[in-house]
C-alpha cells in the first residue's frame, strides 16, 4: 500500500504531529510507513545496527543521532540488513553514507545528508526510548508515514 502524506493529513489531521525537519531521501522507496522503533545514539552506530538486525519486519527505525553532520550511522552494509529483513525503512537525524548503494536497496532511507566516515562502534547510546526532534514525539510502536512531501506520526495505524 502507497500512501501520500497529503492524503493522511487530508483524513487525520487531527491525530498526527507533523515532523519539521527537513530530509533527504536515499533509499529506492520513497513512500514507507510502519510502526516505530527507536534508538538515541551521537555519532556510534553499534545500536542502529543491533535494531536493524531485530526490530520487526515491516517497521521503521528511528534514529535520533542528535543532528550530526560529522560522520555517518548508516551506509550500505547495513542498508543490506534493513532490506533483507525487509524493514519498511529508517529516519535519521544525522547522516548516512554509501549513497549509490543505498539508492538501490528496496528500503526507505531519510536523513539530513551524507558523509563518507563512518562512525565510532562503542556501543554508547538508548534503545526503545521516546525521542524528539523535530517538532515530533517518536515514540516506539506509534505509526510513521514517509514520502516526498515529508513525515507525519499517529499513535495509531490509521489504515488498518
Amino acid at each position: 500500500m502507497s500512501i501520500k502524506t497529503a492524503d493522511v493529513c487530508d483524513d487525520f489531521s487531527n491525530e498526527l504531529q507533523v515532523c519539521s525537519t527537513v530530509f533527504k531521501s536515499y533509499g529506492k522507496s520513497k513512500r514507507f510507513s510502519g510502526p516505530i522503533a527507536t534508538v538515541k545514539v551521537f555519532e556510534d552506530n553499534v545500536l542502529v545496527k543491533e535494531a536493524l538486525q531485530t526490530i520487526p519486519e515491516g517497521s521503521v527505525l528511528v534514529v535520533d543521532g542528535g543532528g550530526s553532520k560529522r560522520c555517518a550511522l548508516m551506509g550500505g552494509n547495513l542498508g543490506v540488513i534493513a532490506e533483507t529483513r525487509k524493514l519498511a525503512g529508517v529516519i535519521i537525524y544525522g547522516c548516512v553514507r554509501d549513497t549509490a548503494e543505498l539508492i538501490e536497496q528496496n528500503i526507505g532511507v531519510l536523513a539530513l545528508g551524507s558523509h563518507p566516515l563512518k562512525s565510532t562502534k562503542e556501543g554508547k547510546g538508548e534503545q526503545d526510548s521516546k525521542l524528539l526532534f523535530g517538532d515530533v514525539e517518536w515514540n516506539p510502536n506509534h505509526f510513521v508515514y514517509a514520502d516526498e512531501d515529508g513525515v507525519v506520526v499517529a499513535t495509531r495505524n490509521l489504515y488498518s
